[in-house]
């Protein structure tokens, strides 16, 4: 009977958001009518005993505001802190001086479609520092995006290959690593360096030689000819603040790294705090700049704003997620799965299969990543245990491939944002995405298992 209720819920969850409903909300009443049911079948109590407020549908609301309070004041600070850097960032143009920094050494390579790899691969270590697809890819589409069609390649290529440069959210301050690391009771920097690196050291090559290949065949199957042209450069370029203030994105990244385990680890450093120094000496740099205090202390409202977008956004997921977790996990849903798993000779390398299986075909329906990612991810550690395998084998695996799969959805963001700018369909741009990331599912999946389990 629970098997069937949370079917019936959970596929119209699914077809609400893909029908554009707010996730949170839809989450959110998925999670309480499964605990309500729960209990009403008499399948599952939503809060032990002592943890009770005495009434079933106050039970609900308790679970809610227990969740909220733990989050925002432990992983959202940290979600909210890299969201306002990111804001800031952006505001006094030191992500676009990145940009136009890093795609320099591009233009000495010859062939455009090596300079395509590499521009795809530049991209990926940006992410390192710029967390938002959407904003990587609009400051790519602005920067490189002239630079690729001026040497040659199409339209269509030139998007595909900005639209996928951040298909691994792998950087140690991105939200998604965060509550990996924070759910498998990992430190970030050590989830980054010991998991995610060698999967991205694996997937980054492969990528970029899929890229190579699949954008050169299309384009030659296509008819396109590649002549260079030129083009004149974005207007935007002449607006671009000192190149010095390139360095300001990564200051955070080289806090975060140095003051850790990996070097200094006598003196203490977290993400809020490497946000919090990278933003005051953001200011200097701006004061340096203006002379002019007052528009340097009004320009954080930006850092300020981006606080309350995560807030808004990201963390009120997060806990939406896990309230239809809870509700899965109340009427007997999971174990329900993870017992029939058991009794198939699934085993723990087929239940993995399975969740990344789930995550990667929620992306491409949902058109987002973190979505469908941030709704699973509170299973985890139940199932991981109960197969006897570690959080993080699941976890790496799942958060990856819904970062992957978004790539290949002409409704998610980036895609869309992408394909505007560069004047081409998303259902054509995503045509040209799905080769290379098909591949790095693959990869990514082959990787986890040759590596960690």
């Amino acid at each position: 009977m629970g098997i069937v209720i949370s079917l019936l819920v959970t596929f119209w969850v699914g077809f609400l958001i893909v029908k554009k409903y707010k996730p949170q909300p839809v989450l959110f009443m998925g999670g309480m009518i499964l605990m309500f049911l729960a209990v009403a079948l008499g399948l599952g109590q939503i809060l032990p005993a002592k943890s009770s407020t005495g009434s079933v549908l106050f039970d609900a609301f308790e679970f809610i505001k227990q969740t909220m309070s733990s989050r925002a004041a432990g992983l959202g600070l940290n979600i909210m802190a890299v969201g306002g850097f990111a804001r800031y960032m952006d505001h006094i143009g030191a992500s676009k001086a990145l940009v136009k920094l890093t795609i320099r050494p591009l233009l000495a390579l010859k062939s455009p479609y090596i300079v395509l790899a590499g521009a795809w691969v530049t991209g990926m270590f940006l992410g390192l520092c710029i967390n938002s697809a959407s904003g990587l890819a609009m400051l790519l589409m602005v920067t490189m995006f002239p630079v690729l069609v001026s040497l040659g390649v199409s339209r269509l290529s030139a998007t595909a290959a900005i639209a996928t440069t951040l298909c691994l959210d792998w950087s140690p301050s991105d939200t998604g690593t965060i509550l990996s690391a924070q759910t498998a009771g990992i430190d970030p920097v050590l989830y980054w360096t010991n998991y995610q690196v060698p999967i991205a050291a694996v997937v980054i090559p492969i990528v970029a030689i899929l890229h190579f290949v699949t954008q050169k065949w299309m384009d030659k199957r296509d008819g396109h000819v590649v002549q260079a042209i030129e083009i004149e450069k974005a207007e935007t370029e002449e607006k671009l603040p000192p190149m010095i203030y390139a360095i300001l994105p990564t200051l955070p990244l080289f806090l975060i790294l140095a003051f850790s385990s990996l070097w200094i680890s006598w003196i203490k450093m977290d993400i809020i705090k490497a946000m919090f120094i990278g933003v005051a000496i953001g200011m200097i740099f701006e004061y340096i700049r203006y002379r002019d205090g007052k528009k340097v202390m009004g320009d954080i409202q930006s850092f300020f704003d981006g606080l309350g977008m995560q807030m808004a956004n990201v963390i009120t997921l997060i806990v939406a997620g896990e309230t239809f977790a809870k509700g899965l996990m109340t009427i007997g849903t999971i174990d329900a799965i993870i017992a029939s798993a058991q009794s198939s000779g699934f085993g723990a390398a087929g239940m993995i299969l399975v969740m990344i299986g789930i995550i990667a075909v929620s992306s491409v329906v949902m058109g987002s990543g973190n979505a469908p990612f941030f709704a699973f991810a509170a299973l985890t550690p139940t199932v991981a245990s109960k197969m006897s395998i570690a959080p993080v084998v699941m976890l790496l695996p799942m958060h990856f491939a819904a970062s992957a799969a978004r790539a290949i959805s002409p409704i998610t963001a980036v895609i869309v944002v992408a394909s505007s700018m560069g004047g081409v369909s998303p259902f054509d741009v995503v045509k040209r995405t799905a080769i290379p990331m098909i591949g790095a599912l693959i990869t990514i999946v082959v990787a986890n298992f040759i590596f960690f389990y």
